[in-house]
């Protein structure tokens, strides 16, 4: 049963966005550049991963052409103005622009093709935005310990103000680093290129993120006058619910350390790491032998760094899951989208929630809603942008009406937020303007609202269903849309 004859029963209504409201879509330069070794580039450590591993890769692809955007750049600007998006959020590769990873070395090359395609969106009217860090960092960078080594505060700081230097006067929104709980969580337990170490090295990740991202907070301080811009962080944050009655202290404890381990201690009027978490760390980390936390604590002076170095709040928010404690002797996987090993806590969709077929992706629109507003119970009326969202297919299809139908649905939640919560969202980024690589499942995770045909040496690209529904609700700043008809040619 496909997911439109499960949602398709309420009806959009009448629902506008507000006044000033901005919708865009999302691309990361890994996924979409290929060019892997054009010019002065050097290796990123997804580069040697994914050429080492291809077993490790489902259709065992790499992202050496990927959808050829760094020669097809102004296909990719056709069909963001066709779209009529108000931004593109999209990053700069490291080390396509510091080809060794420090700022001793720029590449004039990778300043050219960013200079280029910064331009030509502003000529037609899209806003970038910048993210610094989309998980491409160079292998030099990689082999001298990468978020696990504190040296990356400073050397993200230098990243950060050449980017501000060289790209600032045009671009107004910056996003530092996506995804910590990526970065850290997930990589630590062994995904992709991560340094495997889930009991000391994940948190010394997340610590470095954290710093480095109010490094280039303060770095940004030194522009801001004149560039008059903004900056913040892109999370990942996911809606957790009880699975059933008892559930629910543990429950809270999963949000705060799943999502709130990296918002609090930028976000928070206190700072610092959330005190439930914080408390629960020190506490196991005794039960286990350990002579200190395992999750190492900041500074009084740390803290204050931190706290405030924003000026939005971002996050991608893709599922939901319920949550429970692991039962006496019940194993506790290694997936952090899954289960949360640190809390012994399982999470999982709930039965009757549509999952797309990647396997992780539980279709739960409500869940939006409620993250909205656990964000502003946690962290006040703050501006929030939606900087992804988004529904994977693994088959090539023009006819995309599961995507379609979440994307109206999910976006249906979020005006609701708005309307009926008071939750001050003012931008909403779909992902992913195309089909791309994605990351360890090569091509066969499929998010893009366009296709891209990747046994076509032009990779050529094609709208779906889902892109001509996306341009009406932009046109009209409405849900209040019919199903548009497309013919699939595939």
């Amino acid at each position: 049963m496909c997911l439109y004859s499960l949602l398709a029963g309420a009806a959009a209504g009448h629902h506008r966005f507000p006044d000033g409201f901005k919708f865009g879509v999302a691309t990361a330069a890994y996924q979409i550049e290929g060019s892997w070794n054009v010019s002065d580039k050097s290796p990123s450590m997804w580069d040697d991963w994914t050429q080492q591993n291809p077993h490790l890769i489902p259709d065992g692809s790499t992202a050496e052409v990927a959808c050829d955007s760094y020669n097809r750049w102004e296909e990719d600007i056709r069909m963001l103005k066709d779209l009529g998006v108000d931004y593109y959020r999209f990053s700069i590769s490291w080390p396509r622009l510091l080809p060794t990873g420090l700022p001793n070395q720029i590449s004039q090359d990778g300043v050219r093709y960013y200079n280029t395609l910064i331009n030509a969106l502003l000529q037609n009217g899209i806003q970038p935005y910048v993210t610094i860090y989309h998980w491409d960092m160079p292998r030099r960078i990689y082999n001298m310990g990468g978020w696990q080594n504190p040296l990356m505060i400073t050397w993200f700081g230098d990243l950060a103000r050449v980017m501000f230097s060289l790209f600032g006067d045009r671009v107004k929104t910056w996003l530092t680093i996506n995804e910590p709980l990526l970065v850290c969580d997930v990589s630590s337990q062994g995904w992709g290129p991560g340094k495997k170490d889930t009991e000391i090295g994940l948190h010394l990740c997340t610590r470095h993120v954290l710093l480095a991202h109010a490094r280039a907070y303060e770095i940004y301080g030194e522009f801001r006058e004149q560039q008059k811009g903004r900056l913040s962080i892109a999370n990942q944050f996911m809606w957790y619910e009880p699975e059933g009655p008892g559930d629910e202290e543990i429950t809270e404890l999963v949000l705060q350390y799943m999502n709130g381990r990296h918002a609090h201690p930028i976000f928070s009027k206190e700072g610092g790491w959330p005190p439930a978490v914080e408390r629960h760390v020190a506490k196991s980390s005794r039960d286990a032998g350990y002579g200190l936390s395992r999750l190492p604590p900041f500074s009084e002076e740390e803290i204050e760094y931190i706290r405030g170095s924003f000026d939005f709040l971002a996050f991608n928010h893709y599922t939901s899951q319920t949550v429970r404690a692991a039962r006496p002797g019940e194993p506790v996987g290694g997936d952090a989208f899954f289960d949360v090993p640190e809390l012994r806590a399982r999470t999982q969709g709930r039965p009757g929630w549509p999952a797309a077929e990647n396997g992780w992706l539980y279709v739960y629109p409500e869940g939006l809603r409620k993250i909205l507003g656990w964000l502003k119970q946690n962290y006040g009326d703050i501006d929030i942008i939606i900087t992804e969202n988004g529904y994977s297919t693994s088959v090539r299809s023009l006819q995309d009406d599961d995507r379609l139908h979440y994307y109206r649905e999910y976006l249906k939640q979020l005006l609701l937020a708005i309307e009926e919560d008071g939750v001050n969202v003012v931008a909403y980024t779909a992902w992913s303007l195309m089909d791309n690589f994605e990351w360890t499942d090569g091509y066969t995770s499929k998010f893009g609202i366009y296709d891209v045909d990747f046994s076509d040496p032009e990779r050529r690209r094609r709208p779906k269903k889902s892109a001509l529904f996306y341009r009406e609700v932009i046109r009209t700043r409405s849900l209040d849309v019919p199903d548009p008809h497309i013919k699939d040619e595939l």
